[in-house]
């Protein structure tokens, strides 16, 4: 009984984790990718900036800071990193760039 509860929470712990780093370097992408536009608030300048192939650099750069950090501290043990946990992560960290950066866009920048 306790070790089915300590390898639950170590499951939880562990998932949320993974999910916050996610959520924070996918965030942290869009405000570095509005803030390498430079100036936006005209729409001419905002349809440059949503077009510009280095902010999905930078997306896919924080998915592999991601992979190798995971690797690197070995956050999963002897559990297989597999195809699902890179999806998850390219996902989450996606979905987390894309709306954000959006949302910049379209509000005229961060200013």
């Amino acid at each position: 009984m306790s070790t089915e509860s300590i390898s639950d929470r170590r499951e939880h712990v562990r998932s949320v984790s993974v999910t916050a780093l996610s959520a924070l370097l996918g965030v942290g992408a869009a405000f570095a990718s509005v803030a390498m536009a430079g100036d936006i608030s005209s729409v001419e300048a905002a349809n440059a900036a949503a077009t510009d192939t280095r902010a999905l650099l930078l997306v896919a750069g924080a998915i592999l800071v991601q992979i190798v950090l995971y690797d690197f501290t070995g956050i999963y043990g002897d559990d297989e990193f597999g195809t699902k946990h890179y999806l998850y992560v390219a996902f989450m960290t996606f979905a987390f760039w894309f709306v954000p950066f959006g949302i910049l866009l379209t509000a005229g920048g961060m200013s």
